[in-house]
């Protein structure tokens, strides 16, 4: 990158000061992305802070949401993986290890024995119930934030989310399909 390039200006915002970089960022590109990657570092922290004195994981919490909001016939793996907020090649280790807290429950499908459907169990929908309160709290902080703010926010997110997407292959394969 040329100096020409090189941003001079004081720093927009304090990621700098958190992260100790002396140097200003070479782009605005450059401060955004490493923002949303402190930012997301910093939620992802205060998650796993959140969750942890019940015993659950991030992405347990997840598949078990996931799980109440399907129909009482549940879901199969591969759907689960597909509606996850973060990526995660082991699904099916992740319903293992929910299926022998007796969180979860595999049901096999009548007439197809590949078939594998995935529901959530009265103890996982009672102990989902204090993940959520846990996560509430945690979240309540953001209520410094007013409405306004949190909902250009949650545009702004929404717009960088959809510039970076890179899909994945199984991704591309059904946008194939689609099309």
């Amino acid at each position: 990158m040329t100096t020409a390039k090189r941003r001079t200006a004081p720093a927009v915002g304090r990621v700098s000061a958190e992260i100790h970089q002396a140097r200003p960022f070479a782009s605005l590109e450059r401060e955004v992305a490493v923002t949303l990657l402190r930012t997301g570092d910093v939620l992802h922290h205060a998650v796993d802070i959140a969750l942890r004195p019940l015993g659950a994981s991030q992405e347990q919490y997840n598949v078990l949401r996931i799980l109440r909001g399907a129909s009482a016939d549940g879901l199969p793996t591969l759907e689960i993986a597909q509606r996850m907020i973060a990526r995660s090649p082991n699904i099916t280790r992740l319903v293992d290890k929910l299926t022998a807290k007796g969180l979860a429950q595999r049901n096999a499908v009548a007439g197809d024995r590949r078939v594998v459907r995935i529901t959530a169990t009265a103890k996982g929908l009672e102990l989902l119930e204090e993940l959520d309160a846990a996560i509430d709290g945690m979240l309540s902080r953001l209520g410094t934030l007013d409405p306004g703010q949190m909902k250009t926010l949650v545009k702004l997110l929404d717009a960088a989310r959809q510039r970076l997407a890179v899909p994945t292959a199984r991704e591309e394969a059904a946008l194939k399909r689609k099309g």
